[in-house]
């Protein structure tokens, strides 16, 4: 509530008289007001529930899993060290290497390019992506290899480990030319 208060003061000598008028509000409703509007807004607040990306893992159970995968449909995804993705099409025993970045279009096209391919072989979408992060690779890189499945709509897509013959073609390709 506010209230104005009349005061009167007077000078030494008693000659003039000023009224002063003074107010003062009370705070206290809009203090419980607030509370109030608090409490309500926490208690009808939808909790949201923490977005993940949905994995699919294997059964561990299982030991005998097999899953033909025809030769023209792998995409393979190796991902090395410092930001570098190296890639090749089919089996490994006879695989060109590439290499490329990790933005988004660049994954994305690789996908739908080989997506294409194996649609206009095939017939139908039988693409799998086998992803190998290696060792020292980045775990944000593996994640935008994943999301980028996600958003592709890659149906089959694996992770999987680097076979010794990998080791080796990655280490002979990555490494640093020394000028003499």
């Amino acid at each position: 509530m506010a209230e104005i208060t009349n005061q009167t003061s007077q000078n030494k000598n008693k000659r003039t008289q000023c009224n002063k008028k003074s107010t003062r509000v009370d705070l206290t409703p809009m203090v419980d007001l607030g509370f109030i509007l608090i409490t309500f807004f926490i208690f009808t607040a939808a909790l949201t529930d923490a977005k993940a990306m949905n994995l699919v893992l294997p059964n561990d159970k299982e030991i005998d899993v097999t899953d033909a995968v025809c030769e023209s449909c792998a995409l393979t995804f190796i991902l090395a060290s410092n930001n570098q993705l190296f890639y090749y099409e089919g089996k490994e025993e006879n695989a060109l290497y590439k290499t490329s970045d990790y933005s988004s279009t660049s994954i994305r096209k690789l996908i739908v390019e080989k997506r294409k391919r194996v649609m206009n072989k095939i017939g139908k979408d039988n693409m799998v992506l086998i992803i190998k992060p290696m060792g020292h690779s980045n775990f944000k890189n593996l994640i935008d290899v994943v999301d980028e499945c996600s958003i592709s709509v890659v149906k089959r897509y694996y992770i999987d480990e680097l076979t010794e013959s990998e080791n080796k073609k990655i280490a002979e390709i990555s490494l640093p030319i020394i000028s003499q």
